[in-house]
């Protein structure tokens, strides 16, 4: 039997990526990327959130919610679920293109003894130990870094400072990781970001930037540190606040009563406390071993 050619810049996005859609037993959304599987579930408090299988290797009519495990992030709509599928095709595609070499080195790191190395390139290698992890760049690698994100030591972790090392050597990461490792430096280091780019960062576009501000907004304001339902009112959030976030073990410490509806409405940056409605609590605390602490 013949099959006929389908040029490939007339195929779709998923038939190019090997992108196989579908749905679940009980109907959810679900596709298959090899071996991995990703579906739509809904959260027990509504909306929607990604799962991932490995290896299941029946039909996508045949897989149940139950099979699906761990949460990689909400989801909006159906919509958002495809496009965040094509965008891990895509990713593994590049990933398995850029051919890192997976290794073993003996080699001590600021987070302990190397398990397994990658090597994106000469003088650029990631480590992965029992508990944290990171890269580390030669002499000649890191002086590429520009100065203002630049670690001297050579060693980027990898929650945060992994973003730079994706910033200074883009052609080593997937579209996806450059797409992180911006969102990063963003958040993380706005004034650098803003810098780089040659434009201002607008509300909403860095997390570091708004939590700055708001700061400065509040910074002599009551804002809430810790918080927990009151055993002694009802409707009631028992909250222990300090002065314009402030830490430290000398910052002095005041007790409020916050309705519960409203302090479920908090904003990202914290609850800030309204001393007009908010009136101070000395009362019995639900804080377990609650000892008042004053400025000294």
């Amino acid at each position: 039997m013949s099959t006929t050619h389908v040029p490939e810049n007339t195929r779709s996005a998923p038939e190019i990526l090997g992108v196989e859609f579908g749905r679940t037993v009980e109907g959810f959304p679900v596709a298959r990327l090899g071996d991995l599987l990703l579906a739509m579930l809904p959260r027990g408090s509504g909306g929607w959130y990604l799962a991932s299988a490995w290896r299941l290797i029946r039909q996508l009519c045949e897989l149940k919610r139950e099979e699906f495990y761990g949460h990689d992030g909400d989801l909006a709509d159906e919509a958002a679920f495809r496009a965040r599928v094509l965008e891990t095709a895509e990713h593994r595609r590049e990933l398995a293109a850029l051919q890192r070499l997976q290794t073993r080195m003996v080699c001590s790191t600021p987070w302990g003894a190397s398990q397994l190395a990658s090597i994106y390139a000469e003088g650029i290698v990631a480590h992965m130990t029992v508990g944290h992890g990171g890269f580390r760049l030669s002499a000649e690698r890191n002086a590429k870094v520009i100065p203002t994100l630049r670690i001297d030591s050579g060693w980027y972790e990898e929650d945060d400072a992994w973003a730079i090392v994706a910033l200074t050597f883009p052609d080593l990461f997937t579209g996806y990781e450059r797409k992180l490792a911006d969102r990063t430096i963003r958040d993380k280091w706005p004034d650098e970001w803003e810098a780089i780019h040659g434009r201002t960062l607008e509300p909403g576009e860095s997390t570091g930037k708004d939590r700055r501000a708001f700061e400065r907004r509040h910074a002599d304001a009551w804002i809430v540190a810790s918080a927990i339902t009151s055993s002694h009112h009802a409707g009631m959030v028992e909250v222990v606040a300090v002065l314009g976030a402030r830490q430290g073990k000398q910052v002095e410490q005041r007790r409020f009563l916050v309705p519960t509806a409203e302090y479920q409405a908090r904003g990202p940056f914290g609850f800030v406390i309204d001393e007009g409605r908010h009136v101070p609590y000395d009362g019995p605390s639900s804080f377990i071993g609650w000892q008042p602490r004053k400025a000294s």
